[in-house]
């Protein structure tokens, strides 16, 4: 069972009884990310959530960790281009302790400057560690340049010289006025009660200042189309990403668009997989995904191979986007895509940080809780001719961005190779 509730300062809590298992999960959301930030704060949101748990003022790092470790739990958390999140995973006898936790981490850091400096250059060193990996940098390649001038495209970890910039006032300025109740919520899943967590939550919370309302800075972007990066690196292997723009998260396309997703590259038995690597070998890493958005999405492809096979891959890639414009899927392609996505929908719930996340996600995205059934009859509502029709409207008459990274020199390409 589902419940909601808000508390008078505004913070909102979400609760779902998991009463057969033995855990449960707690997270607490902001509706902020990398791209509600400035392009000089760029990497704030993320350099933050690293400094939230180097300590408090009521526990130092160590002791941060170790109130986790003591139990047998698991505490983390992650910024993405649009919300953060913090969370904890206990036995259910510890889910008190792991709400007074959070709250102590998410209203109380110290900000120390020592730490702050310290963990700068953890941050430094994780941008330079996604530089070192082809299969993260080409993301953030493409992003830059699919949402070039927008705060979408900017890397949610910063970059080395944002990173270094931010001063401590910046850091403060940011967290005060982005960690109010308005911009927070609390999602718990697993075996509770909903009037014992919110309990909890409502003292772990009472001191969470409701503050002023400050909107958040997020221009919708413009997808540029049609336009190549290539980023040289002497790797034994081209890394290759594709892009169209496709539909936001919240509208009710997206499950025409996953399932046209699922056909083309999201399977071991689409069409790209069984294509590109298991009929021809071309490589060993090929799939396809969509990243979508509160106002913006695209669907990429991705693909790593040998640097003289990077321009028969995408002529590949390119012929299989035309052939699904032109005929769309076949019914027996449209019967296993949609099969997938309800299987991997239901087994992926069975955990509680997914039904946790799940809880706040919804929330931010649709403001109410869509009931597993309702997902699964719109998934088995999608039908063939609709697939087509999302096919036709974001591939056709298209020219697809691309990110390269590797020995991009032997990668010799003709305008009409990226042209659908």
């Amino acid at each position: 069972m589902i419940r909601k509730e808000r508390l008078p300062n505004g913070l909102t809590i979400l609760t779902e009884s998991m009463p057969d298992v033995r855990s449960a999960s707690i997270g607490v959301w902001l509706r902020r990310g990398s791209r509600h930030e400035s392009p000089g704060q760029n990497g704030i949101s993320h350099f933050i959530e690293h400094l939230l748990f180097k300590g408090t003022e009521n526990r130092s790092a160590r002791e941060i960790a170790l109130a986790m470790d003591s139990v047998g739990g698991q505490i983390d958390a992650f910024t993405s281009k649009e919300y953060t999140c913090f969370y904890a995973k206990v036995l259910d006898e510890h889910l008190p302790a792991a709400i007074e936790l959070l709250a102590d981490i998410v209203q109380r850091p110290l900000f120390d400057a020592t730490e702050l400096e310290r963990e700068r250059q953890v941050v430094l060193e994780e941008i330079r560690m996604v530089d070192d990996t082809p299969d993260d940098l080409i993301y953030d390649l493409f992003s830059t340049r699919f949402y070039r001038g927008n705060a979408l495209g900017r890397p949610i970890q910063g970059t080395a010289n944002t990173v270094s910039s931010l001063s401590r006032s910046q850091l403060l300025r940011f967290f005060r006025e982005a960690y109010r109740p308005h911009n927070m919520m609390i999602a718990a899943a697993g075996r509770l009660q909903h009037a014992t967590v919110a309990r909890h939550v409502r003292r772990a919370f009472a001191g969470l200042d409701r503050g002023r309302r400050s909107a958040a800075q997020a221009a919708t972007p413009r997808p540029v189309r049609g336009c190549e990066l290539r980023t040289r690196r002497e790797l034994g292997q081209l890394h290759l990403m594709l892009g169209v723009p496709a539909f936001s998260d919240r509208l009710e396309s997206r499950y025409r668009l996953h399932v046209l997703n699922t056909i083309l590259g999201g399977t071991m038995s689409s069409r790209l997989f069984q294509k590109i690597r298991e009929e021809r070998g071309l490589a060993y890493s090929v799939y396809s995904a969509v990243n979508g958005f509160s106002d913006a999405g695209f669907l990429c492809v991705y693909a790593a191979t040998s640097p003289g096979n990077g321009r028969e891959l995408i002529r590949l890639v390119a012929a299989e986007l035309r052939d699904l414009t032109e005929h769309g899927p076949t019914d027996d392609e449209l019967a296993v895509a949609r099969e997938h996505l309800k299987g991997s929908l239901m087994l992926s719930l069975e955990s509680t940080s997914s039904r946790m996340s799940s809880l706040a996600r919804q929330e931010i995205s649709f403001g109410r809780q869509r009931g597993l059934e309702e997902t699964l009859a719109a998934i088995a509502g999608v039908t063939r001719r609709q697939v087509h029709g999302v096919a036709r409207q974001i591939f056709r008459g298209q020219t697809l961005t691309l990110a390269a990274v590797g020995r991009v020199g032997a990668l010799r390409l003709r305008p009409a190779d990226l042209d659908l």
